[in-house]
């Protein structure tokens, strides 16, 4: 009886447990959360100014109160205004005092009149490696007494107009200058330096009058520019003529009659042959430094006694005849001063001739050696 019970006792227990475990409540699945509509997304406003640009570096305290704030007025130069590497955007007010404005260096984009109102004692101005895309012509009305005009390495696409008649020298390389306005050049008697290399000029660009009032030239870059002829209606009184790293494949035979002084030409790396290039285009009494260095010259062209340094390296010549070139009769009296060639190809003090990259091989032939007896060597 005892055994019974106890059966019926764990047979009620087990039942009770059950019945308690079918009464606990089962964990809700996770409801997904109701998406929320998107915000139209409202537009940021623009920087006001670019984000490359540091902020402006202002001056030391200065004893001139109309000192601009971003710019340094030393006592010792009274009448220079030093604006240089100040991260500046725009051209500050000049003080009648100045003489000499340094800009360069900063992020000026454009150039306006505004400025120079007071500034009519301007001589030089620097506005080299800037952002100038424009230089209003009203700015040089204000300054009419302007020297020394320096503005390379900035966004230029023409040459400014309304320049004053005062210039002397004017620096426009490294811009993306394709065109001379009409007149742009006029009246400048005075302008003895005019840099436009490394710029985007053509054949088109330069008129036959283009130059025709610089009657005080005396230096012309055109280098770096994509020329493909000889510019027209250079001044006849030019001293130095660059044209380097142009296109350029002839030269008419004529070309440097009539120039009274030059004696410095540079066509390195250009298109020049055989062909495009006359004998004796180049056998001028006047010409000093003659640099024909990469380009497809197959010969020597002949030249001048008076000619000191010829560059002739990297070209296709094959083989070099003294009798030709030389300067003055291989049987001619040389112990007269005036009949030796003064051609030499200098590094340093010393004399050599350079022809490396050439297609030549030795031996150096005599009649070379007996002509040009003075270099210190020649290379090949």
């Amino acid at each position: 009886m005892k055994a019974v019970s106890g059966l019926f006792s764990a047979l009620a227990l087990l039942l009770l447990i059950g019945a308690a475990l079918t009464q606990r409540p089962r964990p809700k699945k996770p409801t997904r959360r109701p998406s929320t509509p998107r915000q139209p997304s409202v537009p940021q406003p623009e920087p006001q100014e670019p984000t490359d640009i540091p902020p402006v570096i202002l001056g030391p305290p200065s004893i001139y109160p109309d000192c601009p704030r971003e710019c340094l007025c030393s006592p010792n130069y009274p009448n220079s205004l030093n604006c240089e590497n100040r991260n500046i955007r725009a051209v500050p007010a000049i003080p009648s005092r100045t003489h000499y404005l340094y800009l360069q260096n900063n992020y000026i984009s454009e150039v306006t009149a505004e400025p120079f109102l007071n500034a009519t004692e301007v001589r030089w101005i620097n506005l080299a490696n800037n952002r100038i895309h424009r230089i209003d012509k009203q700015v040089f009305q204000k300054i009419p007494a302007l020297l020394y005009l320096y503005v390379q390495r900035n966004q230029l696409k023409e040459v400014p107009s309304g320049l004053p008649v005062s210039l002397e020298q004017l620096r426009l390389s490294r811009n993306r200058i394709s065109k001379i306005p009409a007149g742009a050049l006029s009246k400048m008697g005075n302008l003895t330096l005019l840099d436009l290399y490394h710029n985007q000029l053509s054949d088109s660009d330069l008129g036959k009058n283009t130059f025709k009032d610089l009657s005080s030239l005396m230096q012309l870059n055109l280098a770096h520019n994509i020329l493909k002829k000889m510019p027209v209606g250079v001044p006849n009184g030019l001293i130095q003529l660059f044209l380097d790293r142009n296109r350029i494949e002839d030269i008419p035979k004529d070309y440097f009659q009539g120039f009274f002084h030059l004696a410095f030409v540079r066509l390195n790396y250009n298109q020049l042959s055989d062909k495009g290039v006359p004998k004796a285009v180049f056998n001028i009494s006047t010409l000093l430094d003659l640099q024909l260095s990469h380009n497809q010259l197959t010969s020597v062209p002949l030249f001048s006694s008076h000619l000191e340094h010829l560059h002739l390296n990297h070209n296709s010549i094959g083989n070099i005849n003294g009798t030709l070139i030389c300067p003055h009769s291989l049987q001619a009296d040389l112990s007269d001063p005036s009949l030796m060639p003064r051609l030499r190809y200098v590094t340093g003090r010393q004399r050599y001739l350079r022809l490396d990259g050439n297609h030549l091989s030795p031996p150096i032939p005599l009649d070379v050696i007996m002509c040009f007896r003075h270099l210190h060597s020649i290379v090949i």
